[in-house]
């Protein structure tokens, strides 16, 4: 191993760790260069990003990275996020992560690729988080889920049921909140927007380079056993006359 290598493999992550833009071009170009141009840098970079169980993710020839379930530095623990976003149970941040899922899929059905969507709002995942509930729970029985999974998401369901679409105090502005089903998503979509997963303007929210690298592959490596059970096929319901 060359210490040259060794030290750009080094300059690459140190520069993803810092928030930089590693792509073809602008400051770091150079350095985008030895990862595509130069196998011995690319093998040295995955090997540390695989011992701090960090994913990396190209798109648009740009280089991105994601911190794994076990990674408590770059990451979070579900703790650590409802102390960042104000929640107090569990069940609220479940109904964040199942929202957070929602949006994905307003752009990503599957890996196939993207839905023409140029951008999401707030009643757009309303509309998506309801029908995905619905749906779980007319054709649920039909699926074999554990009692964990099954309490999990109808505390989601629940939760959901209980929420007005908009707070009494929120008629002619949407405030991140927890009292109303647009508070959660505004709240959820501010998170995303803090991350560089997404950006707003005039109430519409748009994907960010990051969040289509991210998601792109979210597919096909962590679609895990919440797009297992959403996607399961529904059981056919007997016709009355039966």
């Amino acid at each position: 191993m060359e210490n040259r290598n060794l030290e750009k493999a080094l300059d690459i992550a140190s520069a993803l760790f810092m928030g930089e833009t590693v792509g073809g071009r602008g400051s770091n170009a150079m350095l985008y260069e030895e990862y595509s141009h130069n196998p011995e840098v690319y093998d040295i970079l995955m090997q540390i990003l695989g011992k701090l169980d960090i994913s990396l993710y190209e798109y648009n020839n740009s280089l991105f990275i994601s911190p794994g379930s076990t990674n408590r530095v770059f990451g979070f623990s579900n703790e650590e996020l409802k102390r960042i976003m104000g929640l107090r149970l569990n069940r609220e941040l479940f109904l964040v992560y199942f929202i957070i899922y929602n949006i994905i899929t307003g752009f990503y059905k599957d890996s196939a690729g993207s839905t023409y969507l140029e951008y999401l709002r707030i009643e757009d995942v309303i509309r998506s988080v309801g029908a995905s509930l619905t749906g779980m729970i007319d054709y649920s029985a039909g699926i074999v889920m554990e009692e964990a999974e099954s309490d999990s998401f109808k505390a989601i369901a629940l939760l959901w049921d209980e929420l007005p679409d908009v707070s009494a105090d929120d008629r002619n502005e949407v405030r991140a909140a927890r009292n109303s089903r647009s508070g959660y998503v505004k709240l959820t979509f501010n998170f995303l927007t803090e991350q560089k997963l997404f950006t707003e303007s005039e109430e519409r929210y748009y994907p960010t380079d990051r969040f289509r690298a991210v998601a792109e592959n979210y597919f096909e490596n962590n679609r895990g056993r919440l797009y297992e059970i959403m996607n399961s096929p529904k059981e056919e319901k007997p016709d009355a006359a039966d």
